[in-house]
């Protein structure tokens, strides 16, 4: 039942989408970052995908990008962005998605990323793996950071301390490491858990960008770490996930070490 409402939830979201991409519609910012924006299909998708959910299980608990936390007395949470990507979606670039997670008791049990422009739903359910259009999934056995394709993000707000966003990045270039940026925290992990990109780090992501991606991951045979290396929750802010292999070595670099 919960897995039948995640799916169909999202794929109402997705419906949104479609209905408004490349389409004029009304965008806003947001108080932190000058192109932090949200438009009102973020808003219109966030009350399709609730709407589901409500109907299904109206006791529990949600939080959303737009809406916030909807608190209810319940071990179930969902955990939602209606727009992951709103950028590249306000500006007609189909690499965008609908993210969903399920947390129980504090731990995430199920996630869906769909990205209805591309075709391509990943499915990730706790001791049970991770599928992308219903066929497993697996990370890379890529051995070497050096010969690893990356990806990352960087904040709306540029976070000025030692090892930023902007450090990290050349220090990988600067040694001719491929890192790319799609503007997606939950397709970089979906692509990761892919075995697309070797590994995915950030500096600054909220609960609803990674909630979904980090346990299609963990799914995939991979690892999800803060940069500290503890067991990655999606309440920090810090992530590094990888194929497991390159983990540790890309975790040095990004708390200041060299390749």
């Amino acid at each position: 039942m919960l897995k039948e409402t995640l799916l169909q939830a999202a794929q109402a979201g997705a419906q949104v989408m479609k209905m408004y991409f490349e389409q004029h519609f009304s965008v806003a910012f947001k108080s932190e970052g000058m192109n932090n924006l949200v438009t009102e299909v973020d808003t219109k998708s966030e009350v399709a995908i609730i709407d589901v959910i409500k109907n299904a299980h109206p006791m529990h608990a949600i939080l959303s990008e737009e809406a916030g936390a909807l608190v209810q007395d319940s071990n179930y949470k969902w955990i939602i962005d209606p727009i992951d990507g709103t950028i590249n979606y306000a500006n007609g670039i189909p690499i965008c998605c609908i993210s969903i997670a399920i947390e129980k008791e504090g731990e995430m049990i199920l996630g869906a990323v769909l990205n209805p422009f591309m075709n391509e739903l990943f499915v990730a359910e706790k001791g049970e793996g991770a599928t992308l259009n219903g066929k497993k999934i697996q990370v890379s056995t890529k051995a070497a950071l050096l010969n690893s394709c990356l990806v990352t993000g960087f904040p709306y707000s540029y976070i000025d301390t030692p090892n930023g966003p902007i450090q990290v990045f050349e220090k990988l270039i600067r040694k001719g490491v491929p890192v790319r940026r799609l503007g997606s925290a939950a397709i970089d992990l979906c692509w990761v858990a892919a075995g697309r990109f070797d590994g995915f780090y950030e500096h600054k992501l909220n609960a609803w960008d990674s909630a979904a991606g980090f346990l299609m991951v963990e799914e995939a045979g991979g690892k999800v770490t803060d940069f500290a290396g503890n067991p990655y929750s999606p309440y920090q802010p810090h992530i590094i996930a990888t194929n497991g292999v390159i983990h540790e070595a890309l975790q040095q670099v990004v708390n200041g070490g060299t390749l």
